[in-house]
């Protein structure tokens, strides 16, 4: 069975979403029942909501809804990433409110959307480190480029752990593997980070990708980090840009063909079940 660590509902009409107006194909409602139907055909038994960079001031309330779309019967959400403002001055009191809250998982700022010098900020770093010893974790969403202040904000937070969205963000279409094989082995020598084996078919070419398009970056990504620090997302339903859901858990299941099943199982749902007390 899979756990899904990047889940990402969208409902515009209790939600604005600034970005999806950039991307027509994702700029709809993407309802919980609609993600359901497929993910239990896939074999996917639980899921964690991710943030979906809502207007900022709907972030308390996208943490609501879905903590309220949690509770529907049947609905496989166990719990969130919710978003963040580390560099605004309220974010103490912010985290430990929202720290109390056991929907609450995770927190992610999606830091290519804004400037690179963001993470750099000493109030955005200071914040980052109140996350130590809460259990909660942060996701790191950049892109290779960026992997510099990534690796910079680990360092600065060693009690924080840490989860690297979608394989470092390679450009699979592009076949660009350098510098991303490098920057990925060098963040991974970081025992607070884990890596997300997530979403990646949204960066190979639609038309033509197969599994074995994508097994350099994934199986770089798990060599680097090693199987227990390794966990699993299908990022739907931006993952509908590359082929979809079944798709992605298809090319999963073959790029894990010669692993062991414990190897498998650490992957798909262990490590997950473990970092979030699922």
């Amino acid at each position: 069975m899979i756990v899904d660590t990047h889940l990402h509902l969208i409902d515009k009409t209790a939600l604005r979403y600034p970005w999806l107006s950039g991307v027509p194909a994702l700029d709809r409602d993407f309802s919980q029942d609609e993600y359901s139907t497929e993910a239990r055909r896939a074999g996917i038994e639980l899921a964690l909501h991710m943030e979906v960079d809502v207007d900022p001031a709907d972030i308390a309330a996208e943490t609501t809804h879905v903590e309220g779309l949690s509770k529907k019967p049947g609905s496989l959400v166990r719990g969130a990433i919710v978003s963040c403002r580390p560099e605004e001055a309220g974010f103490a009191a912010w985290l430990d409110k929202v720290k109390a809250d056991p929907f609450v998982k995770g927190f992610r700022r999606v830091l290519h959307v804004v400037p690179d010098d963001v993470s750099e900020g000493a109030l955005f770093r200071e914040n980052i480190k109140r996350i130590a010893g809460s259990g909660l974790t942060f996701d790191l969403c950049v892109l290779p480029r960026q992997m510099k202040q990534a690796i910079a904000l680990v360092d600065l937070a060693p009690d924080v752990q840490f989860v690297l969205d979608h394989c470092g963000v390679p450009d699979i279409k592009g076949k660009a593997e350098h510098p991303w094989r490098e920057q990925i082995a060098e963040i991974a020598r970081r025992p607070n980070v884990v890596g997300k084996i997530s979403g990646v078919v949204a960066y190979a070419d639609p038309a033509i990708w197969t599994a074995e398009t994508l097994r350099p970056y994934v199986e770089h990504t798990i060599g680097s980090f090693g199987w227990d620090r390794v966990v699993w997302g299908s990022d739907w339903p931006v993952c509908t840009l590359g082929g979809g859901l079944l798709g992605w858990v298809a090319a999963t299941h073959a790029l894990l063909a010669g692993a062991s099943e414990t190897e498998r199982a650490r992957l798909l749902s262990g490590n997950a079940k473990k970092l979030w007390r699922l």
